[in-house]
């Protein structure tokens, strides 16, 4: 896993500065501590830098970025694994392409000598990569299909300005950093910012998927890739379970490829076990696993991933998180770059910390809940469509609409919330009542902890209309797979795959996740919905098909999340650094983009015990912690 970053002048004729293309790759240094390198072309009329710096995983002793190809043409900075890079080795020495070095950068070079920007559709892996070809006298820039890694980028007078992280794109002097008012609408909606947009108006985040094309015509931004889940297969249960456990298998083993110690994050729920189970059948020596718990009880997994650890006979080992670890936030802060409000980022990083002392390398069991329905959400929401389709429109808007106003406000218990959550979302179409199941317990109090002349500014701007394009997008006409893609090109891009990204490349570790094999993705996409969610239960066939895999203990155990006691601690162990952080702001004074009174007033009925108002503080508290750390230097 590595950092890579450039300047390329398409149409700006400015040279390239080399301290400036030093200082962008420097503060990737850990996403990259075991090299470093540079490559600078002032003398071209379209004048380019690249930087990489590099976590050796494969070929630990040639493959060294940026890396040319025999005549100079082709130059690629590259950050990812390329699991299928052996095979396609292969084909391209049957065409006459000779290797220097055993490095999947080098496979990805000389793929693109054959298929140009088509190379991508050959890759099986994560990836972000920029490649300089001379003799088109173009830049292309690829991320990978569902967006496990990251590639930002600024457009400044001709200049493309890119890096792995948003902070290397913005160490570039041109490159201002002036808040986007929809962004900050957005966070304050989603906990996160959503692609394509940044924090910050004048970058962007390549979408998954996507690749971007820069020459002196200007630059082309095209989707190569994409989920459809509008073609779904007719086949038995049987019939699915074993495609399934198929394709399942040669995911995990391809990503077992590595010259570095590699091992699994281990949690004790279904999809990690699966993982650590497969890679258990496919290793010579016990599997090295690592879970991480809390001292509450009810947050902690650490005694189901030790049952199974010792089920399979893994090297296993625990790490517990106390409240003034949460003090890592700081830290978080600065890797993250942008306003980010999941809290499981803390377990995320620590983790990674654990798992950091043993490998090098970590399989995680990312993807299952967006591939086969695993969140209870998608149970909840199932049974609103069910009413839906009972009442119609004329009936359900209003009698659901006025029993939600009048339902009881109760923050402090979680079913009279979610009863008056379903009032409303039966109020409201599936699009809109799914964004509501998703967001609205933050979304909520956008309206009144945003300022109000912030507010004015956005000219009727709504979140929602983003991920309404994605929900209408499925190809599937079915509430659930309109759910499931919606989750995959938000959610899970944007929260979840940043999240794990930034937290493993804070301690320079690499996380690989089968379960988002673009191919196995494909595969579930064509499982019809009704074996996703059959009845009450969640990832129904994966579960069916895990049945070869694990003990019955651990398929008929409830899905607990990565969930950590932020509302205890706010009131407890957190209390006086998010009231210094939150109320001591810019020595108090009112900046006009968080209303004062109204976090106050959030921040006096949370201490009180009464209700839990932990997520829009949350949200709050990490927007200043940002604020401090990139807009106050």
């Amino acid at each position: 896993m590595c950092g890579i970053s450039g300047i390329y002048s398409y149409n700006s004729g400015q040279p390239i500065r080399e301290e400036i293309l030093r200082a962008m790759t420097g503060v990737l240094a850990h996403r990259g501590p075991d090299d470093a390198g540079y490559f600078i072309d002032n003398k071209s009329p379209n004048p380019i830098g690249l930087g990489h710096r590099r976590l050796s995983v494969i070929d630990l002793q040639s493959g060294h970025q940026p890396m040319l190809n025999e005549d100079g043409s082709l130059a690629i900075v590259f950050n990812g694994e390329i699991y299928n890079y052996r095979e396609l080795n292969d084909f391209l020495s049957s065409r006459g392409h000779d290797f220097k070095t055993r490095s999947d950068t080098e496979t990805i070079l000389h793929l693109y000598e054959e298929f140009g920007e088509s190379c991508v559709d050959k890759l099986r892996g994560m990836f972000a990569f920029a490649i300089r070809d001379d003799r088109k006298n173009k830049v292309i820039l690829a991320r990978d299909r569902v967006g496990k890694k990251p590639l930002y980028y600024a457009d400044t007078k001709g200049s493309l300005i890119f890096g792995s992280e948003l902070k290397a794109v913005i160490e570039h002097p041109s490159v201002e950093r002036e808040l986007d008012c929809e962004a900050l609408a957005d966070y304050f909606t989603c906990q996160y910012i959503p692609s394509p947009k940044t924090i910050f108006r004048g970058v962007r985040k390549l979408p998954a998927g996507h690749i971007l094309v820069a020459s002196p015509e200007g630059i082309l931004i095209r989707k190569y890739w994409d989920l459809d889940f509008g073609q779904t297969d007719e086949r038995t249960e049987s019939e699915w379970c074993d495609l399934l456990i198929e394709e399942f298998q040669k995911a995990v083993e391809l990503r077992m490829i590595s010259d570095v110690p590699l091992g699994a994050f281990l949690s004790g729920g279904l999809d990690s076990s699966a993982v650590v189970s497969q890679m258990t059948g496919l290793a010579d020596r016990p599997v090295t696993t690592t879970t991480v718990g809390f001292s509450l009880e009810q947050y902690s997994e650490t005694s189901e991933a030790r049952e199974l650890a010792g089920l399979l006979g893994t090297d296993h080992h625990e790490s517990m998180i106390t409240p003034d670890s949460a003090g890592v936030i700081e830290k978080l802060a600065w890797h993250f770059d942008e306003p980010f409000a999941d809290s499981s980022a803390i377990p995320a990083f620590y983790v990674s910390q654990a798992a950091r002392q043993f490998v090098k390398v970590a399989l995680s069991g990312d993807g299952g809940d967006e591939n086969f329905a695993g969140y209870r959400r998608y149970l909840f929401d199932a049974a609103e469509n069910r009413v839906r389709a009972f009442l119609p429109e004329f009936i359900r808007e209003p009698l659901f609409g006025v029993m939600a106003a009048i339902y009881p406000k109760a923050d402090w218990l979680p079913q009279p919330l979610r009863a008056k959550s379903t009032l409303m979302n039966l109020s409201l179409d599936p699009a809109s009542a799914y964004f509501n199941s998703v967001y609205g317990a933050v979304a909520q109090h956008r309206e009144r902890i945003l300022g109000k002349e912030f507010l004015a500014s956005l000219n009727g701007y709504d979140p929602f209309d983003q991920f309404l394009r994605h929900y209408k997008s499925s190809g599937s006409g079915d509430p659930l797979s309109c759910a499931m893609y919606a989750d995959i090109k938000t959610y899970l891009a944007d929260d979840i795959l940043t999240k794990v990204d930034r937290a493993s490349m804070a301690v320079s570790l690499e996380v690989r996740s089968p379960l988002l094999d673009h191919k196995f993705m494909a595969l579930a996409a064509r499982i019809p919905s009704r074996l996703k969610l059959k009845g009450l239960q969640g990832k129904y066939i994966f579960r069916k098909a895990a049945e070869s895999l694990l003990p019955r203990q651990v398929l008929d155990r409830p899905k607990r999340g990565f969930v950590i006691p932020i509302s205890e601690w706010l009131r407890t162990d957190l209390k006086p650094m998010a009231r210094e952080i939150l109320f001591n702001f810019n020595g108090g004074a009112d900046d006009g983009l968080v209303d004062g009174k109204y976090v106050d007033e959030l921040w006096r009925g949370h201490q009180s015990g009464l209700s839990d108002f932990s997520r829009p503080l949350w949200t709050a508290l990490i927007f200043r912690l940002w604020q401090r750390k990139f807009m106050h230097r």
